[in-house]
């Protein structure tokens, strides 16, 4: 499995953004996908995930309410629609496929950072 992210960028506080991340393999929709970000200095924090069927997701308190996981099976894609961004949103974003929809253990596949960064 290959995951491409992409759709970081520098944004004011306040405004949405929406980061997508293209998968390719033959088993990809077989996998749940999800986000995690990374400041300087930090381990890699868990954003969010959703299911290979796209019927359940899971957030971290600091996305709950701000932050919309989704996927489209056909498309391979999962997207992070993230609201009102805040600058300690600011992070790289990374892309991640794992057979566990709640991605607490090791993760079984990772795609390349995007930057995000929100400023004040």
């Amino acid at each position: 499995v290959q995951l491409q992210a992409s759709g970081g960028g520098l944004v004011q506080a306040g405004v949405s953004l929406r980061l997508s991340c293209a998968a390719s393999g033959r088993t990809v929709n077989s996998y749940a996908m999800g986000w995690f970000r990374q400041t300087p200095g930090k381990g890699r924090e868990f954003v969010a995930s959703i299911t290979w069927t796209g019927r359940s997701t899971y957030y971290a308190d600091s996305a709950e309410g701000r932050f919309t996981i989704s996927r489209d099976i056909a498309k391979n894609t999962v997207y992070l629609q993230m609201n009102s961004l805040k600058p300690e949103d600011t992070a790289v974003y990374y892309c991640a496929a794992d057979a566990s929809p709640t991605m607490k253990g090791h993760i079984r596949y990772w795609g390349q950072g995007t930057q995000v960064t929100v400023s004040s």
